[in-house]
Protein backbone atom coordinates (compact mmCIF):
# COMPACT_ATOMS: atom_id res chain seq x y z
CA UNK A 1 0.00 0.00 0.00
CA UNK A 2 1.12 3.54 -1.27
CA UNK A 3 1.90 6.32 1.77
CA UNK A 4 -0.66 8.51 0.51
CA UNK A 5 -3.54 5.53 1.04
CA UNK A 6 -1.80 5.13 4.29
CA UNK A 7 -2.17 8.61 5.11
CA UNK A 8 -5.51 9.31 4.59
CA UNK A 9 -7.01 6.13 5.90
CA UNK A 10 -7.24 6.91 9.76
CA UNK A 11 -9.16 10.01 10.01
CA UNK A 12 -8.71 10.50 13.97
CA UNK A 13 -9.15 9.14 17.28
CA UNK A 14 -12.33 8.95 18.82
CA UNK A 15 -11.61 10.08 22.47
CA UNK A 16 -14.92 9.46 24.90
CA UNK A 17 -14.58 8.44 28.36
CA UNK A 18 -15.68 4.89 26.99
CA UNK A 19 -12.95 4.86 24.44
CA UNK A 20 -10.43 5.75 27.31
CA UNK A 21 -11.45 3.25 29.45
CA UNK A 22 -11.03 0.56 26.24
CA UNK A 23 -7.25 2.03 26.23
CA UNK A 24 -6.69 -0.05 29.23
CA UNK A 25 -7.35 -3.16 27.01
CA UNK A 26 -4.67 -2.39 24.53
CA UNK A 27 -7.65 -1.06 22.39
CA UNK A 28 -7.86 2.28 20.40
CA UNK A 29 -10.96 3.38 18.86
CA UNK A 30 -10.54 5.30 15.75
CA UNK A 31 -12.32 7.59 12.99
CA UNK A 32 -11.24 5.91 9.75
CA UNK A 33 -12.13 6.44 5.33
CA UNK A 34 -16.15 4.04 4.97
CA UNK A 35 -14.07 2.79 2.06
CA UNK A 36 -11.29 1.40 4.07
CA UNK A 37 -10.96 -2.18 5.26
CA UNK A 38 -9.87 -3.86 7.94
CA UNK A 39 -6.58 -5.07 6.21
CA UNK A 40 -5.84 -0.95 5.39
CA UNK A 41 -6.65 0.12 8.69
CA UNK A 42 -4.04 -2.07 10.40
CA UNK A 43 -1.34 -1.70 8.17
CA UNK A 44 -2.02 2.34 8.43
CA UNK A 45 -2.00 2.35 12.26
CA UNK A 46 0.97 -0.40 12.15
CA UNK A 47 3.36 1.99 10.25
CA UNK A 48 1.85 5.59 11.32
CA UNK A 49 2.66 4.26 15.28
CA UNK A 50 5.28 1.63 14.91
CA UNK A 51 3.27 -0.80 16.58
CA UNK A 52 2.35 -4.17 16.39
CA UNK A 53 -1.80 -5.15 15.71
CA UNK A 54 -3.35 -7.62 16.90
CA UNK A 55 -7.36 -7.21 15.52
CA UNK A 56 -9.36 -4.80 14.18
CA UNK A 57 -12.67 -4.72 14.44
CA UNK A 58 -14.92 -2.40 12.36
CA UNK A 59 -18.25 -0.79 12.32
CA UNK A 60 -20.77 1.23 10.37
CA UNK A 61 -22.36 4.12 11.92
CA UNK A 62 -25.46 5.64 10.64
CA UNK A 63 -26.01 9.40 11.02
CA UNK A 64 -28.32 11.16 12.71
CA UNK A 65 -32.10 11.96 11.57
CA UNK A 66 -32.38 15.25 12.52
CA UNK A 67 -34.91 18.25 11.94
CA UNK A 68 -34.01 21.62 11.37
CA UNK A 69 -36.90 24.15 10.78
CA UNK A 70 -39.23 22.00 9.87
CA UNK A 71 -37.32 19.75 7.14
CA UNK A 72 -35.52 16.16 7.18
CA UNK A 73 -31.98 15.88 7.41
CA UNK A 74 -29.46 13.26 8.12
CA UNK A 75 -26.03 13.60 9.50
CA UNK A 76 -23.04 12.09 7.38
CA UNK A 77 -22.75 8.06 7.88
CA UNK A 78 -19.08 6.84 9.33
CA UNK A 79 -16.81 4.19 10.31
CA UNK A 80 -15.64 3.34 13.62
CA UNK A 81 -12.07 0.92 14.09
CA UNK A 82 -11.63 -0.45 17.47
CA UNK A 83 -7.99 -1.71 16.76
CA UNK A 84 -6.22 -3.84 18.93
CA UNK A 85 -2.22 -3.90 19.54
CA UNK A 86 0.30 -6.31 21.06
CA UNK A 87 0.42 -6.62 24.93
CA UNK A 88 2.65 -3.89 26.61
CA UNK A 89 2.16 -1.39 23.67
CA UNK A 90 0.64 1.93 23.64
CA UNK A 91 -0.17 4.55 21.51
CA UNK A 92 -0.62 8.28 22.68
CA UNK A 93 -3.88 9.01 20.24
CA UNK A 94 -4.72 12.38 21.78
CA UNK A 95 -1.85 14.03 20.60
CA UNK A 96 -2.39 13.09 17.04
Amino acid sequence: MNQEKVLSVLLGPIVTEKTTLASANNQYVFKVRTDSNKREIGAAVESLFGVTVESVTTSNVKGKKKIYKGRVGQRVNWKRAVVRVSEGQMIDATSS
